[in-house]
């Protein structure tokens, strides 16, 4: 196929090739894999700046995405791709092929660099979805952080730069520049732009960002930062937010609460134990969605509210294909029963063949977890409508998610997304959580947006 670039593509694949150092925050749709390519293609065999090229990706979108967009256009045929993924000999024997561009997923860099027995002779290093570098404290961080003095060139490509706040950024950028823009330090970094927040005596919980923090680090890190919000440069579906709350009854809002309250629920089929705030959080969680793990692993149903505003979703639909976003193992098992008994046609979207079937619109229900549906999946063709039964708290997995539906190609004028809360529970506080780190990502992405004429 013939690349025709839009202009913004062709400005982002421009900034790739000026800066030795680049990070795109590019909206989920606007094609940032094709731009990196045609901007590695320029600078291996127009400029010769670039000689031997890694791409560090999640496991999808090594394997799949990048060979695909190869494959694709026909002015990257010349390019000599090799994907390093599977058995340690198959990873081995890709590495050791002749090729302009090596592919590797993101688990595998602590054994490329450390154990892999090959030399790590890359001068340009490409990292997409740098957002899962932002640990400083991930053996994945430490490891490239080793080699990262012998490359020349490094790529950083993200939507969701600060999906947990203002912090994730040190270790990206740490990544890219080494600390020339926000510091080598982590302490360094806390000290310039946050301000302890929760604590108690000398033990500092969570920090928060000064009142000028943002604009300083968004000044920081402007000169190699580029950003791009899809509804900006492509003509995007109307996004559709919606919340479905349901209540619970007296005697489930008493387990709920008598959980919350003293951390123990006794149960006819089995006790209850959370053993920290975090660990209380998390059964909380489940009750929300209406099932619970006992404390010998055992799942205790609460209740069947969402499962009953499910079913009225789907009904609802009127025959339209639904994507249903689930976060616990025994919401996918419930989910699984309620529309075995109501005879709807579902899969998981977990293989390669079910994929294709939702995108064939072969599924009334796909069911997905947003771990597996965060980077690299194109579910557009399917269907428009997307229903969380089950919340997560990570701003990029909730985004990477909406973005499967709502993102270019999508052929419906509008994208409904619908969320089942459980009214005056912590669904409530994680919507509101969503929502304030969206406003923090927005900042940044605002502060830095690419200034085009177009």
């Amino acid at each position: 196929m013939k690349y025709n670039p839009h202009n913004y593509q062709q400005y982002a694949a421009e900034f790739i090739e000026v800066n030795t150092i680049s990070c795109l925050l590019l909206d989920m749709g606007l094609g940032k894999t094709s731009i990196t390519l045609t901007a590695l293609n320029d600078l291996l065999f127009d400029s010769f700046q670039a000689h031997k090229v890694l791409v560090i990706a999640p496991l999808r979108v090594a394997r799949d995405t990048w060979p695909e967009e190869l494959v694709k256009w026909d002015h990257l045929s010349g390019l000599r791709v090799s994907v390093a993924v599977g058995t340690e000999s198959e990873r081995k024997t890709a590495l050791q092929k002749q090729a302009d561009i090596y592919i590797i997923n993101r688990e595998n860099v602590q054994w490329l660099v450390e154990h892999s027995g090959l030399p790590f002779d890359y001068d340009t290093v490409v990292v997409d979805e740098l957002s899962s570098f932002k640990s400083h404290q991930s053996k994945r961080f430490r490891t490239l952080m080793k080699v990262r003095p012998r490359v020349s060139r490094i790529i950083g490509l993200t939507g969701t730069p600060t999906g947990n706040g203002l912090m994730d950024l040190w270790a990206e950028f740490r990544l890219l520049d080494m600390g020339k823009r926000l510091g080598r330090f982590i302490g360094q970094y806390r000290n310039d732009y946050f301000t302890p927040d929760k604590r108690n005596g000398q033990v500092i919980f969570s920090y928060k960002p000064l009142p000028d923090a943002e604009r300083r680090i968004y000044d920081r890190i402007s000169d190699i930062t580029i950003s791009m919000k899809s509804r900006d440069h492509l003509k995007m579906p109307e996004l559709v937010s919606a919340e479905y709350a349901v209540k619970l009854s007296i005697p489930e809002r008493k387990r709920y609460d008598e959980l919350k309250r003293d951390l123990v629920l006794q149960l006819p089929d089995g006790d209850i134990t959370a053993t920290n705030a975090a660990a209380l959080c998390g059964k909380l969680c489940q009750m929300a969605n209406g099932a619970v793990y006992s404390d010998n692993n055992e799942i205790i149903g609460i209740h069947d509210r969402k499962l009953d505003a499910l079913e009225d979703l789907i009904e609802s639909a009127n025959g339209k294909s639904v994507l249903v976003a689930y976060w616990f193992r025994h919401d996918l098992e419930r989910i699984s029963e309620r529309l075995h008994k109501l005879h709807i046609p579902f899969s998981r979207l977990d293989t390669t063949e079910s994929i294709k079937r939702w995108n064939n619109g072969e599924l009334q229900v796909a069911l997905i977890h947003p771990a597996s549906a965060g980077h690299g999946l194109n579910l557009q063709s399917g269907g428009s409508i997307l229903i969380w039964f089950g919340l997560t708290w990570s701003l990029e997995l909730y985004q990477q998610t909406v973005a499967r539906l709502w993102r270019q190609g999508q052929t419906s004028e509008t994208v409904v997304i619908q969320h089942i809360t459980v009214k005056e529970t912590v669904d409530e506080r994680i919507l509101k959580s969503l929502k304030e780190k969206d406003n923090t990502q927005s900042a940044l992405i605002d502060a830095v947006r690419a200034n085009l004429k177009i």
